[in-house]
């Protein structure tokens, strides 16, 4: 599976703590992470990450793109509720994407846990259902 991760400023921290604490789920599946998020994922986690621009300067578009193409099975995006951001267009895209291409993605450390845990459990073999619906779909030869 490929996991995307991202943090805004005052959720960076929490986003590393919370790696550490799922290192071995982590550990399992591919990590993508913006900019900082990803460098601090690599240093403190000691995970093997992508990393991608930072999420202002491109990041999250690069993710948004790597969710279009499906190539991303999930999203924790700890978001901060309370800033305001230039570039929360480039949010918005992301998680309307996200809907799309119907990918999970946890805004908050709550609902990250309960993703985590259900990538734990292998609960994610929908997603080779929906991904295999829509090559078929787009190769034309639906009835």
């Amino acid at each position: 599976m490929n996991i995307a991760l991202i943090a805004h400023d005052a959720k960076k921290e929490e986003l590393v703590n919370f790696v550490i604490a799922y290192s071995g789920v982590f550990g399992r599946h591919t990590v993508f992470a913006t900019g900082a998020t990803g460098a601090m994922i690599v240093e403190e986690a000691k995970l093997k990450v992508s990393r991608l621009k930072p999420g202002p300067l491109g990041g999250d578009q690069q993710i948004g793109a790597l969710v279009a193409q499906n190539e991303i099975d999930a999203v924790i995006f700890l978001r901060d509720p309370l800033a305001a951001l230039a570039h929360e267009p480039d949010v918005t895209a992301l998680l309307r994407l996200c809907d799309v291409q119907c990918v999970p993605v946890a805004s908050n450390i709550a609902t990250a846990e309960l993703l985590v845990k259900s990538l734990e459990r292998g609960d994610f073999a929908w997603r080779e259902v929906i991904h295999k619906y829509k090559v078929y779909k787009r190769s034309g030869t639906e009835g």
